[in-house]
């Protein structure tokens, strides 16, 4: 059969993680997906963490069809759905506006999609956010959009808007109420903050009990000091935050990262029933983050949590070797010594007395899983190497290697 026949057009992107350093909580309108306060965030290199994801449109398919890390899912679901629409309505927009060629496939074609992340998902390190990017970023890809895509990712997952930009990203929450104010704007490119580290200490793999949609509902409806966070306490800090940023002020950027990170978790527990996401390996890190600064007289590495017990750890380059090390002491690996460390090099580094007598601990064998130490990274890319695609000429996805 002559290939004219069968356009299939297929395009494989990857999309970043990104970690909220000052955090969005709490959703104003939950169809649209608008926050109830703006939130700034680091997007991780994604080297170390990232979402592949391949879309496909034909004249053949019969339906549209999406299988997430090799399992096929329910592409039903309200919030693809949304993303979906989003999409074809803009590619639509774009071809009534007559200021270029139609484009020449049908927007009637169905779509398979294929996604796959290369780090647990459901785990609290911000999978939905790379995924939803890399949705939405694919789909224009495919359809032919190149508006800005922050509507149509924030309609899967409110922090996807900020998956979309590499360095430093805003998440503006906007006063309208259609949404079309609510986008993500880049702060600082990656190359901005060249020492900047990230340490993500993965404490468990395992999913979350509570999904951060539902706990973010009941927050809303219960919590008090959560509307206050919102009204009095974010629009000083996303100023002061991306003053840090500009500046490259480690100190203040350190310490308000970790400010903002108890006071998140703080609403979570003035949310009734409280909802807890931190775990006691959790706290310990935080203490064993406060007693490193102390010894050090000053902020060297900072914490933040979001919806799950894993750490991730801001620093500079030249205090990652002491603090690894520090993590080891507290933490010592189980068995897994050679595959603790993942992601960039770090030169090991010994503990001075003093330190290992500060941190006076009583060490949790295990309690860290491993550490996966990464970057500032870009935002989504475009893989134009055929092998990349997850689907097969079919259409379907290409059996694991």
């Amino acid at each position: 059969m002559a290939s004219e026949e069968k356009p299939l057009v297929v395009v494989t992107c990857t999309a970043p993680v990104n970690i909220a350093v000052i955090k969005y909580w709490g959703k104003r309108d939950e169809d649209l997906v608008l926050p109830i306060n703006s939130s700034l965030s680091v997007t991780l290199h994604q080297d170390q963490l990232k979402t592949t994801t391949t879309a496909a449109i034909s004249k053949d398919f019969t339906e549209d069809r999406i299988w997430l890390n090799g399992r096929e899912e329910d592409v039903g679901q309200p919030r693809l759905q949304a993303c979906l629409r989003e999409i074809r309505r803009l590619a639509r927009k774009r071809r009534s506006t007559g200021d270029e060629d139609p484009p020449p496939l049908s927007l009637s074609y169905k779509v398979h999609i294929a996604s796959v992340n290369n780090f647990p998902t459901a785990a609290g390190l911000a999978s939905s956010a790379a995924g939803y990017a890399c949705l939405a970023y694919a789909l224009a890809r495919v359809y032919g959009v190149d508006s800005d895509l922050s509507e149509v990712a924030r309609r899967g997952s409110g922090s996807a808007c900020r998956s979309l930009y590499g360095g430093f990203v805003e998440w503006q929450m906007g006063e309208r109420a259609d949404g079309k104010d609510s986008v993500a704007r880049q702060v600082a490119p990656e190359s901005h903050w060249p020492e900047l580290r990230v340490l993500i200490l993965v404490v468990s793999a395992e999913r979350k009990l509570m999904g951060s949609t539902a706990g973010m509902q009941t927050s809303v409806e219960t919590s008090p000091l959560l509307r206050f966070r919102a009204e009095a306490v974010v629009p000083g800090r996303m100023v002061e935050m991306t003053h840090c940023v500009r500046e490259r002020d480690f100190q203040g950027f350190g310490r308000l990262t970790m400010k903002d990170s108890n006071q998140f978790h703080a609403t979570c527990l003035d949310t009734f029933p409280p909802i807890s996401y931190l775990s006691d390996i959790s706290r310990r890190i935080v203490r064993l983050v406060h007693c490193f600064n102390a010894h050090h007289g000053q902020t060297k590495v900072a914490y933040t949590f979001d919806a799950g017990p894993n750490a991730v750890v801001f620093t500079l380059d030249d205090t990652v070797p002491e603090f690894v090390a520090a993590v080891r002491h507290c933490f010592p690996p189980e068995s897994n010594g050679d595959k603790f460390l993942k992601g960039l090099p770090v030169r090991p580094a010994s503990l001075s007395d003093e330190l290992r007598a500060a941190l006076d601990v009583d060490p949790t064998p295990g309690g860290v899983k491993h550490i996966i130490a990464t970057q500032v990274g870009p935002g989504p890319q475009t893989l134009d190497d055929p092998h990349a695609h997850l689907l097969g000429p079919d259409g379907l996805p290409k059996p694991a290697a």
